[in-house]
């Protein structure tokens, strides 16, 4: 991972048609995601808009950047029946690897979606490939007349109708009046988990908040592997360094504001000191250490980890590991004499992990 390109990246638009669009981040393009074996992906369904039945290759997290009637069916793999969820700004839905899913907004603004997941087992690693069950590219249509015919007991004609008359590619726009299922509210509480209303694990004033998501707040983001921490900054605000203490590899993407981002990694090097936006992406490989810093808008980023516990452990604040060392490793550690090390430990309690501006 030495001279590794931490670069923020923008997505690119893969698909576009009247019902939406889907834009990724290709490993082409960015190396670091096949490296790190992770991707990413951005769904925008117009209203009435519908993605046609598919599966991936790949688990994945999915946040839900904007929108208030988004629906989602999902059928998981070895179950008979669908679920249908409702889903607003806010929400993670998590999408296990093999699950199909249809997605539909039923509102009248734009739904948009970002997903996040681990690609180590994917056909191409650092990116999603899709199946779509149905359309002008899906699953139905790639087999034989002869086969089709028999496996669906269907004349020759009943085939062509099956398989040629959606010829919509990805996703296509409803027409009024064409009703979709209702989400099933017990299900929509188990299966989604909205990180932004949920109770910070920490928040400090004209500092911000973080919110942590992993199995035990939530069990079936375990199905995933994945878990999530929301960071919201206030203008100008820090949040301290930190590194994943469980291997994890983390994708930080800008959802609101801008600011500025550091990453330390092997030999004490700094490999990122550049300025961040909303809808920036960014791969923080394995151990490697990241700050964020807030401009004068704030800035809100959510981070998905590669693990379903997001154990991060601090190196600044009150909690930070310095406070668990002897005095005596730290005045040789650092090289310092017993006054300096106890004004480094008084100066660090005094401190969070996430810090206001100075006034």
């Amino acid at each position: 991972m030495e001279n590794v390109d931490l670069t923020p990246m923008t997505a690119q638009i893969a698909s576009e048609v009247e019902g939406g669009k889907y834009e990724s981040w290709s490993s082409s393009k960015f190396p670091l995601l096949g490296k790190t074996n992770v991707g990413a992906g951005r769904l925008t369904l117009q209203p009435r808009g519908f993605a046609l039945p598919h599966y991936a290759d790949s688990s994945k997290v999915g946040y839900v950047l904007q929108g208030t009637e988004g629906v989602v069916g999902m059928v998981l793999p070895n179950s008979s029946h669908q679920k249908v969820l409702k889903l607003k700004k806010g929400d993670i839905i998590p999408v296990p690897r093999g699950a199909v899913s249809w997605w539909f907004n039923n509102g009248d603004s734009e739904l948009i979606l970002v997903f996040f997941g681990e690609t180590s087992t994917a056909l191409i690693p650092g990116q999603f490939s899709y199946f779509f069950l149905t359309g002008a590219i899906g699953i139905l249509g790639g087999f034989s007349t002869e086969l089709t015919s028999r496996a669906y007991n269907l004349t020759k004609d009943e085939v062509q109708k099956l398989t040629k008359s959606q010829n919509g590619v990805l996703f296509i726009k409803l027409e009024e009046g064409k009703h979709m299922p209702n989400p099933m509210k017990d299900m929509s509480s188990k299966l989604v988990y909205s990180i932004d209303a949920a109770e910070p694990d920490i928040a400090i004033k004209n500092g911000g908040s973080v919110t942590k998501v992993g199995d035990s707040e939530f069990a079936f983001i375990g199905e995933t592997g994945l878990s999530a921490v929301r960071i919201k900054l206030e203008p100008n605000a820090i949040k301290s360094p930190n590194f994943p203490a469980n291997y994890a590899v983390q994708l930080i993407y800008i959802t609101k504001g801008n600011g500025k981002v550091e990453i330390v990694g092997i030999n004490g090097k700094l490999v990122l000191d550049t300025t961040v936006k909303a809808g920036d992406l960014l791969v923080v490989p394995q151990f490697f250490v990241v700050s964020q810093i807030a401009g004068p808008d704030g800035m809100e980023l959510l981070s998905v980890l590669t693990t379903t516990k997001p154990i991060l452990e601090e190196l600044a604040g009150d909690t930070s590991i310095w406070e668990a060392l002897s005095s005596s490793v730290l005045e040789a550690s650092l090289n310092v004499d017993e006054e300096f090390q106890q004004l480094f430990l008084s100066s660090t309690k005094k401190t969070s992990i996430l810090i206001p501006p100075t006034i």
